[in-house]
């Protein structure tokens, strides 16, 4: 066992001696200074302008030794780090990019089905984009109006609930026998005079304005993003493909044009399908006399463009409220979702998803699984159309390669 380590050792030598004559065979070759005699001048007696004063030069960088190796191993993983950090810092930057590019490819299609009818892309994206700021000014007036009244009386009556509470059979007894009210009558005014609790609560109020304003500027940065990426779409996908080598070009432009035309039509569909639910729970809620009707439309929308659980999720949510004002209601809901969510399973989804995209449905979990867990709802929306173009891509490049090989 020594004799074939000494043996490895030896070799390890006689390769990096050999990797040494080689490295001062090259500079040779390549023109360098000749190198020095003993008492440091050149041959001929000449001496180089600024080496005589210092001596012969020294040996080149030998960068097969294990120390170089380190050194530049550690130099590459700690421009790794930097580099993950630096992605840490734009994530937000990243999730509005991303958010902004599939919005552009759900919009694409319109303005394309415009241009068909001699329409210029510059005016088709105009008219587009006013579509858009539309249908969001509808949903704003649709909801903020009620958050407003309902926010309004709910501050009005807060003093009567609150007198209906303390006045209340219950609370009473507990008064009587463990005096509450005079503690928390305490209790509230020790708070209300600690200044470290109000400026926890100040800073609570400022941090939810802030996180309020930041949510606002990055739907604003994420339309005027969608808006510059729809007006220079066909630029910006000929520069891509630009940067493919031309003998790749017909293949890889196909494709990427399937990869979004799927990406953009299931957004589509999804929205259609989203919107249509919206619309029924609405009617069925007005009809009912379910509370907050617009607001939970509203929100059964958005909630149904997560895919698989997020028309549950909605269901859920407008049953608790018609819970509260009145379990009859509730479960008149209950049974309208039961046969809705099997109406739009069955027959809605399959029909408007038809020529969108066709995803296995443990894929479909995987995916959303995985996009959550990265990027939350954001990414759950977009797991399933990237799932999409990697099974493309598996289909109609690794198969076809793997059965000419």
């Amino acid at each position: 066992m020594k004799d074939i380590r000494l043996e490895r050792y030896r070799e390890f030598q006689r390769r990096q001696r050999a990797a040494l004559r080689d490295s001062q065979h090259r500079h040779a070759q390549a023109g360098d200074t000749p190198a020095a005699t003993e008492d440091g001048l050149h041959p001929g007696g000449e001496t180089p302008s600024g080496a005589s004063r210092f001596g012969p030069a020294g040996q080149p960088i030998n960068r097969y030794s294990p120390l170089y190796i380190g050194f530049v191993g550690a130099i590459g993983a700690l421009l790794a780090i930097g580099l993950w950090h630096a992605l840490g810092r734009l994530t937000s930057t990243l999730t509005i990019l991303l958010v902004a590019f599939f919005l552009t490819l759900a919009l694409n299609p319109l303005v394309e089905w415009l241009q068909g009818k001699n329409l210029k892309r510059s005016r088709a994206v105009a008219v587009v984009f006013a579509g858009v700021l539309v249908v969001f000014g509808l949903l704003g007036g649709l909801v903020i109006p009620p958050v407003i009244s309902e926010g309004s009386q709910l501050l009005t009556n807060a003093p009567d609930y609150v007198d209906a509470i303390l006045n209340s059979a219950w609370v009473r007894r507990l008064d009587e026998n463990y005096d509450i009210v005079d503690k928390l009558q305490s209790e509230i005014n020790s708070r209300l005079t600690d200044s470290d609790f109000l400026s926890r609560v100040f800073g609570g109020v400022l941090g939810a304005g802030k996180a309020l304003a930041n949510g606002f500027f990055q739907v604003f940065t994420i339309l005027i993003l969608t808006l510059y990426f729809l007006a220079s779409l066909p630029t910006v996908k000929r520069a891509a493909y630009a940067m493919v080598p031309a003998t790749r070009r017909p293949r890889v432009e196909p494709l990427s044009e399937e990869i979004m035309r799927r990406t953009g039509a299931y957004a589509i569909g999804q929205v259609t399908v989203a919107t249509i639910n919206a619309i029924c729970s609405y009617i069925m809620m007005r009809i009912v006399g379910v509370p907050y009707a617009a607001v939970l439309a509203v929100l059964v929308g958005f909630l149904g463009l997560i895919p698989m659980v997020g028309a549950t999720v909605g269901a859920v949510l407008v049953c608790l409220v018609a819970f509260f004002d009145s379990p009859r209601s509730a479960i008149i809901v209950g049974v309208y979702y039961l046969i809705y969510q099997q109406l739009e399973n069955y027959v809605i989804a399959p029909k408007i998803m038809a020529r969108t995209v066709s995803v296995p449905g443990a894929v479909t979990v995987v995916a959303a699984l995985a996009g959550g867990t990265l990027l939350g709802v954001i990414g759950a929306l977009l797991a399933i159309p990237v799932a999409a173009g990697l099974l493309l891509l598996y289909e109609e490049v690794l198969v076809p390669r793997q059965q000419r090989a």
